[in-house]
C-alpha cells in the first residue's frame, strides 16, 4: 500500500497553524507528513517561515505520525548540530523521523556570509557532514578536517535506532550517486519519464530504502481558482538548477518570476478542479515505484484541501494496492 502523507510548508504557513493543519491532517486520514528546512520563503507572497526543529518536536508531540525534513547540513547548520538534533528527536519518537540531508540552497545558507561553493563541492561537503553524523549517532567522539571541520563531538543521548538518512534528488546525477550513503530516496514531481531514470538510477547502483515523491499540487472547487492559486502561490518554484540553488533571496525569486505564466505553473503544479483527476496522476506517479507520496497544496488555506481529498482521494490511493510497472524498482 502506498503511504499519503501531508507536506507542510513552512514557507507559506505561519508555524501555530501550520502546527493544526497537520493534526487536521492526521485526523482525516493523511498517514504521514514531512516538511522543508528554510529561513527564506521563496516569495513575499508565501511571507512565512518557521523554524522547523522546534516545530517538528511540537508536531510529533501532539500527532501519531511519522515526519521527515529536508535539511542541509555543512553551512548555516554545523552537521555536529543537526546530528545533536536528529538524536534528541529519534530518542523522544522512536521509529517516527526521518531527514533527508542536501547539499543546500543559497537562498537559505547565505546568512552566514560564507561564499556559497559550486554544487560539485556542496555535494562533497554533504558527504562529509552525512559521515560526520552518521559515527555520531554512533556514539563515536569524531574529530574531521575536511570541507567541515568537526572536533571532539559527541552526542550523549544516542538514539537506540538512529533516524534514516534519506537523499533529496532533483536529478538522475544526484540519485545515482546518493545511492551509496542514502538509506531513501526522495524527490519532487517530474515529468514520469524523469522519475523511472532516477529511481532506476538509485535502485541500479544499490540504493536501498524507500522511495518517496513530494507532490505539488493545486485544487480548488472551480478550476480557475486552483490556477491562481499556482500561480500567485508557486510560480516562483517552477525554475530548473541552478536557479533554484543559487538565488540569495525572496526578492530576487520574485524578480525573475514576474514572466511567468499559468502554462508554465502547469508544469510545475497538478492544477485540478477535479478530485478524480488528482487520484489518477497520484496513481500514476505510486506505480512508477514510489513507496510514499508527500502531498502538497500550494495554497495557504489547509482544511479545504485537507477534508476534500480525504473523502475522495485518499480512499482511492489506500484502499487499493499499486502495481508498478515492470521497468520500475520495487
Amino acid at each position: 500500500m502506498v503511504t499519503v502523507g501531508f507536506h507542510a510548508s513552512h514557507e507559506q504557513i505561519s508555524p501555530a497553524q501550520l502546527l493544526k493543519d497537520v493534526q487536521h491532517a492526521e485526523q482525516a486520514g493523511f498517514d504521514a507528513a514531512m516538511c522543508s528546512d528554510h529561513i527564506e520563503p521563496w516569495s513575499a507572497r508565501q511571507g512565512h517561515s518557521g523554524f522547523a526543529w522546534s516545530w517538528l518536536g511540537a508536531a510529533l508531540a501532539t500527532t501519531s505520525l511519522r515526519f521527515g525534513v529536508v535539511t542541509a547540513p555543512g553551512q548555516r547548520y554545523h552537521p555536529a548540530i543537526i546530528a545533536h538534533a536528529s538524536a534528541t528527536l529519534a530518542g523522544m519518537f522512536p521509529e517516527r523521523f526521518w531527514m533527508a540531508t542536501g547539499s543546500g540552497e543559497n537562498m537559505n545558507e547565505h546568512v552566514t556570509g560564507d561564499a556559497w561553493p559550486p554544487k560539485e563541492t556542496r555535494q562533497r561537503r554533504l558527504e562529509e557532514c552525512v559521515e560526520v553524523i552518521r559515527r555520531l549517532h554512533r556514539g563515536e567522539e569524531v574529530t574531521h578536517h575536511g570541507l567541515v571541520t568537526v572536533e571532539q563531538a559527541r552526542i550523549w543521548d544516542v538514539p537506540d535506532s538512529p533516524p534514516p538518512i534519506i537523499a533529496p534528488a532533483i536529478s538522475v546525477e544526484t540519485a545515482r550517486r546518493s545511492a551509496a550513503w542514502a538509506d531513501g530516496l526522495v524527490t519532487i514531481n517530474q515529468p514520469a519519464d524523469k522519475l523511472k531514470d532516477m529511481l532506476a538510477a538509485y535502485r541500479d547502483n544499490g540504493g536501498r530504502g524507500k522511495a518517496a515523491l513530494q507532490v505539488h499540487l493545486s485544487w480548488a472547487p472551480r478550476e480557475q481558482d486552483a490556477a491562481a492559486i499556482a500561480l500567485d502561490q508557486w510560480r516562483t518554484n517552477t525554475f530548473a538548477p541552478p536557479v533554484p540553488w543559487d538565488l540569495p533571496t525572496a526578492g530576487h525569486f520574485d524578480g525573475v518570476s514576474g514572466h511567468i505564466g499559468e502554462d508554465q505553473v502547469r508544469k510545475a503544479v497538478n492544477v485540478s478542479a477535479s478530485l478524480d483527476q488528482h487520484a489518477e496522476w497520484l496513481g500514476a506517479s505510486a506505480a512508477l515505484g514510489f513507496d510514499e507520496l508527500y502531498l502538497h497544496f500550494v495554497g495557504q488555506e489547509q482544511a479545504p484541501f485537507i477534508d476534500a481529498f480525504a473523502a475522495d482521494v485518499l480512499p482511492q490511493l489506500q484502499g487499493s494496492q499499486v502495481q508498478a510497472p515492470a521497468q520500475a524498482p520495487a
